[in-house]
């Protein structure tokens, strides 16, 4: 069976990429693919990975994706009585720590079965059962009521979005009034000899690593591609305001490779 990031534009018989119209197109990596395809293929990705995903983040980021992690939880500042959907939540890793730092409740949501499943078996996740709930929805158009949430946040995961401005649409909709949404991203290397440098390590390094440690090194050269693919820290906080959000800040981690965008909800 073919891998879903192994997949191609679509080709004409004479073996050149076919022309997909300008509004219908979206990137998948470095393919452009329909955008009524970017979901199945996004979920072929994340069905493949999910058993060792937690895994591949330690090892591919050297552990530093939990530092992000804690960084922007600590910029939250939980309280007991408060509520987080926690968006392409997969594994449940950023609720577990919303709830350890003293949040009330989360729900992960996610769009992939098999992340969720991945998660709901983690054990550190059990002691904190009365305080989570799990929910399959699609970031763009998610089952759940508005203004019932104190943070929405999003970590690694708007970039899989195929509609990333419905979904930070979505993430207003469902946030009380007063309420704040955060994302942790990848972004764009800010000193160019440190950006050669990773980018030897994501091109080359991280998809033999796939490989070796989940079997699958196009899941992860998708992963890397899609980083690479992802709007400037600039321009996603022109998107944040655009979808209602009021005084955005952005914190840039690690010399640029990722970032904290915040936004609060103030009507």
């Amino acid at each position: 069976m073919q891998h879903p990031a192994d997949r191609t534009n679509h080709r004409t018989d004479a073996g050149q990429p076919s022309a997909v119209a300008a509004d219908d197109s979206i990137d998948f990596g470095f393919q452009t693919v329909e955008r009524a395809a970017k979901v199945g293929l996004v979920r072929g990705v994340f069905d493949s990975v999910a058993s060792r995903y937690d895994v591949m983040n330690d090892v591919m980021s050297g552990g530093v994706h939990r530092l992000w992690k804690s960084a922007m939880i600590d910029w939250m500042a939980p309280q007991s009585d408060q509520h987080l959907v926690d968006l392409a939540g997969g594994t449940g890793d950023i609720s577990l720590r919303f709830l350890k730092a003293g949040g009330g409740s989360a729900c992960v949501t996610d769009i992939n079965q098999a992340m969720l499943q991945a998660g709901q078996q983690r054990p550190q996740l059990h002691r904190h059962a009365a305080q989570l709930s799990w929910c399959i929805g699609n970031a763009e158009a998610l089952p759940l009521d508005s203004k019932i949430a104190d943070f929405v946040t999003i970590a690694f995961g708007l970039r899989n979005v195929t509609d990333r401005q419905a979904a930070l649409g979505e993430a207003y909709r469902i946030l009380k009034p007063g309420g704040r949404f955060l994302c942790l991203e990848f972004s764009h290397v800010q000193s160019q000899p440190l950006a050669k440098l990773y980018d030897a390590w994501s091109f080359n390094l991280l998809p033999a690593m796939g490989q070796v440690i989940a079997g699958d090194a196009a899941s992860y050269r998708y992963l890397v591609e899609s980083i690479r693919q992802f709007p400037s820290k600039e321009v996603l906080a022109d998107m944040f305001a655009a979808a209602g959000f009021a005084q955005i800040r952005v914190r840039s981690l690690s010399a640029g490779i990722a970032c904290i965008h915040s936004g609060w909800k103030l009507d």
